[in-house]
């Protein structure tokens, strides 16, 4: 391996212990800080115009996976807007002035706070993207909450139903609001989990939201992509070093958190937005349906 590749590239690394007494967690306050455009070779990503054009909504954008998603949008020539909710108003902040800086002020970009709970709010999201993009066709929902839960009869009712409400009910209304304005050649991409596939015995509530939207994602590509031609896919992540984990993670899981996949480390939030490039860009042009498995060698079948 290259002298220059990063630490968190080599088999083994997984982040020092640390936690966040408030989920969904800060960016800017993990350490070490997650890598948004750093390549597994140490160097910068190299952008290709791939999406060139593209108008794209990307939830969840202030930090993690979203945050280098839209990164990598911005970089490869996409106009972005962007939803946080308040808690992450600093995160969202950073992570856009970053944009600007990498891509020399030439993105247009709009962020809103935004409750994706509550169905009124996602069909003004899309109202407000077209308001200010003109058109609509990229959309990622990333968005998600998750925490930690070990006895099944102890998981409250509520928690249940808000993982619900923010994990697949939201994606439902989205979806709803956003298809009548997609065009030929737009597509929709899902953030799901590694865990609707190995069943993670302390996300039980998750796992099942997870397990939905993989469903969600498969009917609703066979419901469009024949006569919209708007192909929809997900990416399901495994352990991926992101705020959520110090935030929603039990200690245990914490402590041995990335090291128990094959390649033996956890991932970077890079590695995963590079899946939503592709799957966005027309490299994929025959691809729907379908889940990416960015997930540190763990075989799904």
């Amino acid at each position: 391996m290259a002298p220059n590749v990063p630490e968190q590239y080599k088999k083994g690394w997984k982040p020092p212990f640390q936690e966040q007494d408030v989920a969904p967690g800060k960016q800017h306050k993990l350490n070490p800080p997650p890598l948004d455009d750093i390549t597994a070779d140490g160097k910068p990503y190299k952008p290709a115009g791939k999406l060139e054009g593209r108008k794209a909504i990307i939830t969840g954008a202030d930090s993690g996976i979203g945050r280098s998603v839209a990164l990598l949008f911005a970089l490869e020539g996409a106009d972005l807007t962007l939803t946080y909710l308040p808690s992450e108003k600093q995160d969202t902040e950073e992570m856009i002035d970053l944009i600007k800086k990498k891509t020399n002020n030439s993105r247009r970009i709009q962020a809103l706070e935004c409750d994706l709970r509550k169905e009124e709010v996602c069909k003004e999201l899309i109202k407000k993207h077209l308001d200010f993009h003109g058109k609509l066709d990229a959309l990622v929902l990333n968005h998600g909450t998750q925490n930690a839960n070990k006895n099944l009869p102890d998981l409250p009712t509520e928690q249940w139903h808000e993982t619900f409400d923010t994990n697949i009910h939201s994606f439902f209304y989205i979806c709803k609001a956003a298809i009548p304005h997609l065009e030929q050649g737009s597509t929709i991409t899902f953030n799901a989990s590694i865990n609707f596939a190995v069943g993670h015995p302390e996300l039980i509530d998750y796992t099942a939201t997870k397990g939905a939207m993989i469903a969600f994602m498969r009917a609703l590509s066979n419901q469009i992509v024949g006569e919209k031609a708007v192909r929809c896919n997900a990416v399901a992540p495994g352990p991926i070093w992101t705020p959520l984990i110090p935030a929603t993670m039990s200690k245990e899981s914490i402590e041995k958190f990335g090291v128990t996949v094959p390649m033996g480390r956890a991932g970077q939030p890079i590695e995963v937005a590079t899946a939503f490039v592709y799957l966005t860009s027309a490299d994929s042009s025959y691809i729907s349906g379908q889940v990416i498995h960015v997930n540190g060698g763990v075989v799904i079948e």
